[in-house]
């Protein structure tokens, strides 16, 4: 997909969920949309309808009525693409909404691609290209923590303290270059303890949105929490009581879970994937193996461990050497002592932030709940704050880091504006990669193929 391809076409696709519904939506957009819907739609001229405006009426395909319909115009440049677009809101059966695409296809339509709507919204300076991918994400959002991230993007924010940036280094930028056009003049138009000010500022910035990834990709993606330890822990007792529901087999004989049991809960906007795993011991058949190694694999690549023990039968040393087994670098552990009713006192000996719980009687689970989210949150940034959730965006911001730390390092050697003026165009770069300032068609391919078609 090129670029003048997409912008001289016009386009067509299904802009609701296929399957039976009271409504379906088509989308037309490109220079003529409206007028290949206009042909179709005898019951208005819609050549000479104003924009934003809905018109009901019959659909014709030939000579038949196929449906009737409602038909809204918005003409370019106030639309979605840019473009002018029409949408056709018709009775959500299959048939209709398959002969209706037929009809607008054969009128001159094509088929949209993948992310097209939107690629053309992009290219017609809609919105920039962070902005766009905001939209994918708040398709998929979901949580309230996903909706909330996607909805500061595409409204922006991020786009802005991006520019804000990137206007900032390009002021010094262009006097570096410019220096280079005098340089037998020996004439100095930057100030060089300016600029220092101005990259340690600006580093300051990238650095702190670069690691505020963290909290966005557990904002977007979710938690993925294993919940592990001995046979007969209660493991699976504790996942009923976060779901409030029987999810998980439950009985007193040891290794009844064999395979992991993978739900999701949600605290606070926060969603995690919780993954319930088969009981840490020595195997006695080839199926239960199977289900330990599953156990390892699953805390190997979670983000967090709820390490579940029986506060009642369970030592403190054997507490401790589980956990020496179970953890890895990049894993957060939480030690939950439970079937604590079955206790006088607490117990010593065992890890000092261990949270005591009964699954059975589902109390203190309040103290879980509270020690995830604080988990899934600490990262130092504020809910309030700008928070990046793409891959690419915090590649690109990771380069600006590396482009900003040259330009320092060649400012302390006292290098050539030439040299300087290579670092800081290489920061620019980066950083105009993110709203797409800067871009490659390959890149946008690769971008909007992700999306789906009436998008």
């Amino acid at each position: 997909m090129t670029a003048s391809a997409t912008l001289n076409d016009t386009i067509c696709a299904l802009a609701t969920p296929s399957g039976v519904g009271a409504i379906g939506l088509i989308r037309l957009s490109g220079p003529q949309a409206i007028a290949i819907a206009d042909a179709v739609f005898p019951s208005r001229d819609l050549q000479a309808a104003s924009s934003r405006t809905a018109h009901v009426g019959w659909i014709m395909d030939g000579a038949l009525p196929l449906d009737e319909v409602v038909v809204t115009v918005f003409r370019g440049p106030r639309s979605y693409t840019g473009e002018d677009v029409v949408e056709l809101s018709c009775h959500g059966s299959p048939y209709i909404l398959d002969r209706a695409m037929h009809v607008l296809l054969n009128g001159g339509a094509r088929l949209a691609e993948p992310g097209e709507f939107t690629m053309r919204a992009f290219l017609n300076g809609r919105m920039d290209l962070a902005q766009a991918e905001a939209v994918a994400d708040m398709i998929a959002s979901e949580s309230a923590a996903a909706h909330r991230l996607a909805t500061q993007q595409m409204r922006g924010g991020f786009s802005r303290d991006i520019k804000a940036m990137r206007e900032q280094l390009i002021g010094f930028a262009g006097l570096v270059e410019l220096e280079l056009d005098f340089v037998e003049e020996d004439v100095a138009f930057a100030d060089k303890d300016a600029l220092q000010q101005l990259l340690l500022q600006l580093k300051a910035e990238v650095s702190r949105l670069a690691a505020s990834f963290r909290l966005g990709n557990v904002m977007k993606n979710g938690v993925m929490t294993v919940i592990a330890g001995r046979p007969n822990a209660g493991k699976s007792t504790l996942l009923n009581a976060l779901l409030n529901e029987e999810r998980a087999l439950v009985s007193d004989i040891a290794g009844t879970t064999r395979d992991t049991i993978e739900e999701e809960l949600n605290i606070e906007g926060i969603r995690f994937r919780l993954i319930d795993t088969a009981g840490i011991r020595e195997a006695t058949d080839a199926i239960e193996h199977m289900g330990v190694q599953r156990t390892m694999e699953k805390i190997r690549q979670g983000a967090v461990l709820v390490y579940v023990f029986d506060a009642a039968a369970l030592s403190a040393e054997a507490v401790v050497s589980d956990l020496e087994q179970l953890h890895h670098a990049d894993l957060k552990t939480l030690v939950i002592g439970n079937k604590s009713d079955l206790l006088n006192g607490r117990p010593s000996g065992y890890p000092a932030d261990t949270i005591w719980i009964s699954a059975r009687d589902k109390s203190d689970l309040h103290v879980l709940k509270d020690a995830l989210y604080d988990i899934a949150v600490a990262s130092g940034v504020s809910m309030d704050q700008t928070i990046v959730s793409n891959v690419r965006h915090v590649t690109a911001l990771q380069q600006t880091l590396q482009s900003l730390d040259d330009v320092l390092e060649g400012l302390s050697q006292d290098l050539s504006g030439e040299l300087l003026a290579l670092d800081l165009r290489r920061a620019l770069n980066h950083l105009g990669e993110i709203t797409g300032q800067v871009t490659h068609e390959d890149l946008l391919d690769f971008i909007f193929s992700k999306f789906c078609i009436g998008k």
